[in-house]
């Protein structure tokens, strides 16, 4: 067997097109940046040159790579929004389409500028008020601007997840509704729209208590009043609004019907293209 010692740890090579040998140090360089692609450490006693990179090569794999990182940081966001934002007209619900009329969506890019303070606390949101005062938006705005940061958010509404969970057997039934968890936020949208039967009631409690108990924050929109959260009719109201009410922060949406205002601009716009 030869000794280790003598065997060669690194084989001399040539100096390539791009590269030419320095005088003062013995090293291969490169002729485009004049920075080494060798370098000189001692290894088991003995004195070696192994290849490195010269600063344009470095700059070019650190190039290469932050493009790397930015597309796939892209795709997971894309990926994100596609699971999170389950109506996919949601994606139009973000502050850049904002016309500064509605006092509340300064609340909510408050709130997602302090969001890690808000997933800490866990703190969300109660949006309450008339309908068409903007309530889904904004918090498709919250929704749009936290995914756009890499935070899993889901803005789904109870009618969508009753349809999800019927007809499933219980077991199934548990562990989807505990799937929601997984997500850093949970937005519901229309809280009180869904069908007022003894199972939706068991759903309705089991998805906001689960979501209490693990300790995440939710938001929730609703055209209940907030006296009407505060008095339910029932005891079965009582154990979800409680809830709710205990970890969100009601905003109150009493301020002019956007969604009228946008009907009425769209039939002047006809009525123009016919008059």
């Amino acid at each position: 067997m030869k000794d280790l010692k003598q065997i060669p740890l690194f084989t001399p090579r040539e100096a390539k097109a791009d590269e030419y040998l320095n005088q003062a140090d013995g090293l291969l360089y490169c002729r485009k940046c004049h920075t080494p692609r060798q370098t000189r450490i001692v290894l088991m006693g003995k004195e070696v040159t192994p290849t490195c990179m010269c600063a344009c090569k470095t700059e070019e794999y650190e190039r290469r790579n932050a493009e790397h990182l930015r597309r796939t940081e892209e795709n997971r966001i894309a990926l994100l929004k596609a699971n999170g934002l389950q109506d996919k007209a949601l994606l139009d619900y973000c502050f850049e389409r904002d016309d500064r009329r509605n006092p509340a969506v300064e609340k909510m890019r408050r709130y997602v500028s302090h969001w890690p303070e808000m997933k800490k606390r866990p703190q969300g949101l109660l949006l309450w008020g008339g309908v068409g005062t903007g309530k889904s938006f904004c918090a498709g705005c919250v929704a749009n601007a936290l995914l756009s940061r890499g935070v899993p958010v889901l803005m789904t509404n109870f009618s969508r997840l009753l349809n999800e969970v019927a007809g499933m057997p219980l077991d199934q039934r548990n562990s989807y509704i505990e799937s929601l968890n997984r997500y850093d936020l949970l937005i519901l949208d229309d809280l009180g729209m869904e069908r007022s039967t003894e199972f939706a009631q068991e759903q309705m409690f089991h998805v906001i208590d689960s979501r209490y108990r693990s300790k995440k924050p939710f938001i929730v929109t609703t055209n209940l009043t907030l006296d009407e959260l505060k008095r339910p009719v029932d005891l079965a109201h009582a154990r979800v609004y409680d809830r709710v009410l205990e970890r969100c922060v009601p905003i109150c949406f009493d301020g002019r019907n956007y969604r009228q205002e946008q009907a009425q601009k769209n039939l002047e716009q006809v009525r123009s293209l016919f008059s």
